[in-house]
């Protein structure tokens, strides 16, 4: 009760302070109506802009949710993002948002900003899927934590979107929705298992999406979209709701994430999502420092352009090395240095999931009626699983090198606040080809820091020479989500971050 209130006093009080400046107006509609915005302005506004301009009275709520349900409509049917869609609750949840603003009452930091759902996040009567046949009516009794804190800080959700089956691989597409495409090119994946995220953030249907990361899943298709994502620190927020709840050895390694066109977002939703909640034992209750404080000025950083086991492209090298100089110019001390055993980071990460060579999710996935499985979660199974470790010993062996893996990334992270590189050696790869050996290796960039557990932040800095965007990411020490949110946000400051799609 305690947690409750506490979470709840702070974010009234944030909300509150910026609502000031709607003090002594005569009504959000007649405010909205004074300053007239198009569709097209509301959409690309970030989510802290919109919640100022709601809170402000220049925009209802109810304005902005229709703005971005119209999007929706008009990208969705290209794009297979979004796959339940809350129209009627969003509208009545904007209309209860601007009654409560005129009566001077503020729910929280994101009141009456609409946001979208990743589908392996439970959401109480909205259909949560996961991604799989077994569960393609299955309706939650409860939200996820990090959901209920969203909608408890106002935020509105508009839908779930579309991930691949048990969110097993780079690239989105189930049995249970099919395919979603790239906004920036219809014939290329937007990533996994968040995909579907940021298609429609991406695309403007959505201003903040909330996802999960267990092996670049936030963070490759913020790459593979242009956009701002952040990892935060393994044990920073609960995985509580999440589908399959993460148990066991390879806990560690899932993170529920955030996502948006503007790193900004990113530090505004991220305290309201963070914090114990007395459900999930791996949480803790660290102070989350404010990136705004940070001075860059004094950090020190290690970038890398190759890890070892899959050579970048020359653009998306050209990339980090921009990104490196740019914040050199800024003052940090800036070195090339790899991390250790990069080039290990991959093949770490799959080891651990070889035990039993997939038998016991072929299982589960059987208890819960999900046969067949998608082509795509059977090609996780071939390759990213099987085979099976030859014994016991051998298979907790897999748990050892992890450990020795994250000793020798944190000895290395001694000497630095940062670590610069790449979020994948290749722009967003077409459909169909994730799992092709040369394109399996290159995830290592993102893997290693789901390893290490550390906050890791991602942004677009550059456009690849088929129009795709790329991005970078920054790694911090742990429980440092200031520090990475502050260095790329001042990469997206110097390159200009997120850039509208043109194929949708």
């Amino acid at each position: 009760m305690s947690d409750k209130m506490g979470r709840r006093d702070f974010l009234n009080t944030v909300a509150l302070a910026g609502a000031v400046a709607a003090a002594g107006r005569t009504s959000l509609i007649d405010s909205a109506k004074a300053a007239p915005e198009t569709n097209g302005d509301i959409i690309s506004k970030s989510a802290s802009e919109l919640a100022d301009a709601i809170r402000s009275g220049k925009l209802s709520s109810k304005t902005v949710v229709d703005a971005h349900l119209a999007q929706i409509a008009r990208v969705n049917p290209k794009l297979n993002a979004v796959v339940q869609l809350t129209a009627d609750s969003a509208r009545k949840e904007a209309d209860e948002a601007d009654a409560a603003l005129a009566r001077g009452e503020i729910k929280g930091p994101l009141h009456g900003v609409p946001i979208t759902i990743k589908d392996t996040l439970e959401t109480n009567g909205v259909i949560c899927t996961g991604g799989t046949k077994g569960r393609a009516n299955f309706i939650p009794r409860a939200d996820a934590t990090a959901v209920a804190r969203l909608r408890a800080a106002g935020g509105i959700i508009l839908g779930k979107t579309n991930v691949p089956e048990l969110a097993g691989a780079i690239e989105t597409d189930n049995l249970v929705y099919g395919r979603t495409n790239n906004p920036y090119d219809l014939g290329r994946t937007p990533g996994g298992s968040s995909g579907g995220e940021a298609a429609i953030v991406a695309a403007c249907g959505s201003p903040l999406g909330l996802g999960t990361d267990a092996g670049g899943s936030i963070r490759i298709p913020a790459h593979f979209c242009g956009l701002a994502a952040i990892k935060p620190t393994s044990g920073r927020v609960p995985r509580t709701g999440q589908f399959p709840m993460p148990m066991g050895a390879r806990n560690a390694v899932f993170h529920v994430s955030l996502i948006a066109r503007k790193v900004e977002d990113l530090a505004l939703a991220l305290p309201i999502i963070a914090g114990p909640d007395f459900r999930d034992h791996s949480i803790v209750g660290m102070p989350l420092l404010d990136p705004k404080v940070v001075t860059l000025s004094g950090l020190k950083l290690a970038y890398f352009e190759d890890d070892g086991a899959a050579t970048p492209t020359r653009e998306i090298s050209a990339a980090v090395r921009d990104s490196a100089k740019a914040l050199m110019d800024a003052g940090v001390k800036v070195e090339e240095n790899r991390t250790p055993d990069a080039a290990k980071a991959a093949t770490v990460y799959y080891d651990m999931s070889r035990g039993d060579g997939g038998a016991g999710t072929r299982a589960f996935l059987k208890s819960i009626g999900s046969d067949p499985i998608s082509p795509l979660f059977e090609q996780a199974l071939t390759y990213a699983v099987a085979p099976a470790m030859a014994n016991t010993t051998e298979a907790l062996a897999a748990f050892v090198r992890w450990d020795l893996f994250r000793n020798s990334m944190l000895r290395f992270m001694e000497n630095y606040d940062a670590v610069l590189s790449a979020v994948a050696p290749f722009p967003a790869l077409l459909h169909g080809t994730s799992f092709e050996e040369q394109n399996r290796r290159g995830f290592g960039y993102a893997q290693m820091y789901n390893l290490t557990g550390w906050p890791t932040a991602t942004v677009r800095v550059g456009t690849s020479p088929e129009g795709l965007p790329l991005g970078v990411q920054v790694a911090a020490r742990p429980w440092r989500e200031d520090v990475a949110l502050a260095l790329v946000q001042h990469l997206e400051q110097t390159f200009g971050g997120w850039k509208m799609p043109t194929a949708v």
